[in-house]
């Protein structure tokens, strides 16, 4: 016969144990790999990341409302060292470096130049919603 004080005893012990557990599993968890598929956390993919990157370049910078030349200027070599192994992604941001610095070569004044950088931004703003990119 199991007295009450044993059963207590029994259950305190096991209470340690799992908590002696949980915090030496603790530790061990947060350094295992964030890119393993049973962390919880998707990774991103290749185009994912590439348009975070866009994001972050087409944000910085001067405003484009104020100074749409200077922004189009801010814009080329930032865009251009972005690199993503999705080509579809990698052919936008290429095609909007080369925009950007054909309208900044015009100095804004070129009508072809200006529809081809609107065409550019159509083209990575559809890739990569919310990207930001403007004229």
């Amino acid at each position: 016969m199991v007295t009450a004080s044993r059963q207590a005893f029994a259950r305190r012990r096991t209470t340690a144990l799992l908590s002696l557990s949980a915090l030496v599993l603790l530790p061990v968890s947060a350094c295992s790999s964030s890119t393993s598929s049973s962390s919880g956390v998707p990774s991103l993919t290749a185009a994912q990341a590439a348009c975070q990157q866009v994001s972050a370049v087409l944000t910085d910078g001067p405003d484009p409302g104020a100074d749409p030349v200077g922004y189009a200027e801010a814009q080329i070599l930032p865009l251009r060292q972005i690199t993503t192994t999705d080509a579809a992604v990698r052919q936008a941001i290429g095609d909007l470096a080369n925009a950007y610095s054909a309208y900044s070569a015009a100095n804004g004044t070129s009508k072809p130049a200006t529809a081809t950088l609107n065409v550019a931004i159509s083209k990575i703003n559809a890739i990569c919603p919310g990207a930001g990119a403007s004229l």
